[in-house]
């Protein structure tokens, strides 16, 4: 099986839905989809999300199904920290990282400011519902493991968001929560792939095969834009 994890193209975070330029990239990603053979469409329920998932399923013909838990992490920010209103999910690597050792599954949640919003009671509702998700198509988790209770090669994208995408992205690959949101970052309208890997009749393993491509961005000669990071990490 194939999972694509889209997030949303550029947004108008003040009125839920798109830029200009948002939607000349959702169309652009949709022509980019197509050529992928999509079987099923599943999308978050806020307008950022099903706009640019509306280029997609009018594209292809393929009716979406609304999820509730790919929603954006909007409960997880927090007011009067060193860097103003935020969400925890954006506090500084340099932050997550201090210390003698690394964050691990067992300690990455005891930082003050994931306390303060139970950002581990969050997190573990959505590798449960990760877990259901994958069971409807025939994978189910044990441990880090998934059995093959009905294997297939279906292609499913999914369009979400950048905090909520990671953080899914920890859970399939087993990456502490802290290092994904700290360590990486989801362009508008990048596509993430994961394949569920089988090399035994039982057991499939997420595998990452593609991390926040754009090159559908490129391709149509448009911007990538540095939306939600500190411009100083693209070369100009």
């Amino acid at each position: 099986m194939h999972l694509y994890i889209v997030r949303h193209a550029e947004p108008d975070y003040e009125n839920d839905t798109l830029t200009a330029a948002g939607e000349l990239e959702a169309q652009a990603l949709a022509q980019y989809l197509q050529a992928q053979g999509v079987d099923y469409i599943y999308s978050s329920p806020m307008g950022r999300a099903l706009k640019t998932m509306s280029y997609t399923s009018e594209l292809l013909g393929i009716e979406p199904r609304i999820e509730n838990w790919l929603r954006e992490l909007t409960d997880l920010w927090i007011e009067n920290s060193p860097w103003g209103y935020i969400g925890v999910f954006d506090i500084p690597g340099e932050v997550i990282r201090n210390g003698n050792s690394f964050p691990t599954h067992e300690s990455w949640h005891q930082l003050n400011y994931y306390q303060d919003v139970q950002a581990k009671e969050r997190v573990e509702e959505i590798r449960k519902s990760s877990d259901r998700f994958l069971l409807r198509h025939g994978y189910e988790r044990m441990d880090g493991r998934y059995s093959c209770n009905n294997p297939s090669q279906d292609k499913i994208v999914v369009f979400c968001h950048r905090a909520i995408g990671l953080t899914w992205l920890g859970h399939l690959l087993d990456i502490p929560i802290s290092l994904m949101w700290s360590g990486f970052w989801m362009p508008p309208s990048s596509v993430t792939t994961v394949v569920l890997e089988q090399r035994s009749d039982r057991w499939a393993t997420p595998r990452c095969i593609g991390f926040g491509d754009t090159s559908h961005i490129f391709k149509h000669d448009l911007t990538l834009k540095a939306k939600d990071i500190h411009n100083d990490c693209f070369v100009k």
